[in-house]
């Protein structure tokens, strides 16, 4: 976005090299200012704005303060960063096919994509011009909204909730993380069970734009469900090369740029799409976003805001195809339809942020801010709730696991199979360190085999565990004399007199 006096590099030091300082501050940053913001910095996008994991061989890559060692998504990554790292309270960035909703979950905050053209894009440099829109990335819920307010200028209007809650199902098939059931459970405490809606987004999508049969080349994987999905980001992805080329392909053909190998594999040499394939496109954007319209009437469609977790920094796949198609086939739906969508926060899962989105249809950017307000608190408490019922759950499963372990262990002890035993007290331990049982009857199994040392080790450590440790000497598997063997190591550690260790040990 342009700043008087400042120059826009477009993430390519060629790019900045052939062009001047703006003459002109954009319009979205100076209704900000006048509202009240502070512009303190500029960000660096992508290389030309075109990548989507975040990575810049120009200018370096941004570190990701959620998940240091992996990307932190793009094209805007410096501008999430910024909000991720608690630079700023907000920033701008650019969303073509998900410049800002895929670093907003990548980087674990919100991130708003507002309706296409209700934002004013004049003072930015395009990108595919009949995708492009001016999101804005936040922390808290309730300046996400109020940033919105001032961009979007729309007339006050009393808040109304969603009448239905659409979760697409087979998105959420492939996540680890229990989101629905978070989604669920917050829209039930708010709105009642009445006002969910189960719903096959593929299959939806099959039946209602059929103009993407026209691209069809071959179903991915085989799977119906996910291929129309994946196909309307192939097509996206044909679009948006096509006006990319058309907006720059004369400074490209003049300047050739040095451009990253992820950016210059999605310019070729040669990328006309014929009048008629524009004209299936528009077919397929017109019905996408009637279909979208009439699914997310007075409701929110709720889908994950990526696929797969951020990829760890540096790795190949970013490179391929497959990455670029796979990463932005969700934030499709909102690019070629034209509605409004939020990326918000949703936990981590094996240390990588979660990232669940809500969709509305075009025109609907208030009511989505709106909704957002209402239900991100109880959306955290919810989420802290599957937490905690998750940890007490595993909790419970490991201590019968351990428990399964010794009954083992014992079996084996009793036929005298001492190594086998020690394996399953271990096993049991792993599972359960704090139980002075499974050390002690390791004890046993040592001594059987007279690993001294090892049995006193798990004697001090049983001891610790439990001062009342000693009566557990006296149950199986300890037998006499090996029980007197123990006694003396206890002797020492807990400095008994000889006559106590006697009325202990009747066997003696």
């Amino acid at each position: 976005m342009y700043i008087e006096g400042y120059l826009t590099s477009f993430g390519n030091p060629d790019w900045s090299r052939t062009h001047e300082a703006a003459s002109h501050t954009s319009p979205v940053v100076a209704s900000l200012i006048d509202g009240g913001a502070t512009c303190v910095g500029k960000t660096v996008v992508d290389d030309m704005a075109l990548g989507i994991s975040g990575e810049n061989k120009h200018y370096g890559t941004p570190t990701n303060p959620a998940s240091p060692a992996r990307v932190p998504g793009g094209a805007s990554s410096g501008a999430a960063v910024a909000v991720a790292a608690n630079i700023v309270d907000f920033s701008l960035g650019i969303d073509t096919v998900g410049g800002v909703r895929v670093p907003a979950g990548y980087c674990g905050i919100l991130g708003f994509r507002p309706s296409y053209g209700t934002v004013s894009l004049s003072g930015v440099i395009p990108v595919s011009t009949s995708l492009d829109t001016i999101g804005w990335f936040a922390k808290d819920p309730s300046i996400l909204r109020r940033v919105g307010h001032v961009l979007l200028r729309v007339p006050y209007a009393t808040q109304r909730n969603p009448r239905n809650i659409v979760i697409a199902d087979d998105c959420f098939q492939l996540s680890k993380l229990p989101i629905t059931q978070v989604v669920v459970n917050s829209m039930e405490k708010l709105y009642g069970r009445q006002a969910l809606r189960h719903e096959n987004l593929g299959d939806y999508l099959n039946l209602n734009v059929p103009s993407l049969n026209a691209f069809n080349v071959g179903k991915s994987n085989g799977e119906v469900k996910s291929s129309s999905i994946r196909l309307l980001a192939n097509v996206m992805q044909m679009l948006k090369r096509h006006e990319f080329k058309q907006n720059h392909g004369e400074w490209l053909n003049s300047v050739k740029p040095s451009l990253d190998p992820a950016i210059s594999a999605q310019i070729p040499d040669v990328l006309e799409l014929a009048d008629t394939e524009i004209e299936k496109i528009h077919t397929v954007r017109s019905e996408l976003r009637s279909a979208l319209n009439a699914l997310l009437k007075d409701g929110i469609l709720v889908i994950p805001t990526f696929a797969d977790p951020p990829p760890k920094l540096g790795a190949k796949e970013i490179l391929s195809e497959d990455y670029l198609v796979k990463t932005s086939a969700l934030s499709s739906l909102a690019s070629m339809s034209g509605c409004c969508q939020v990326a918000i926060p949703l936990g981590f899962q094996d240390k990588c942020p979660v990232s669940v989105s809500f969709l509305a249809g075009h025109g609907s950017d208030r009511f989505l801010l709106d909704s957002l307000h209402t239900v991100y608190a109880t959306l955290q408490e919810q989420l802290d709730v599957v937490k905690k019922s998750k940890t007490s759950n595993n909790a419970v499963t490991r201590e019968a696991s351990a428990e399964l372990a010794k009954e083992k262990g014992n079996r084996a002890f009793k036929d005298k199979q001492w190594q086998q035993a020690i394996g399953f007290y271990a096993e049991a331990i792993k599972l359960n360190s704090s139980n002075a049982t499974y050390y002690s009857n390791r004890a046993a199994a040592y001594l059987e085999l007279g690993n001294f040392l090892q049995a006193e080790a798990d004697c001090s450590k049983a001891i610790d565990l439990d001062k009342k440790v000693l009566s557990l000497f006296l149950a199986p598997p300890l037998q006499k004399s090996k029980a007197f063997i123990l006694y003396c190591i206890l002797l020492k550690k807990c400095q008994l007199q000889s006559y106590n260790l006697m009325l202990f040990c009747p066997s003696y």
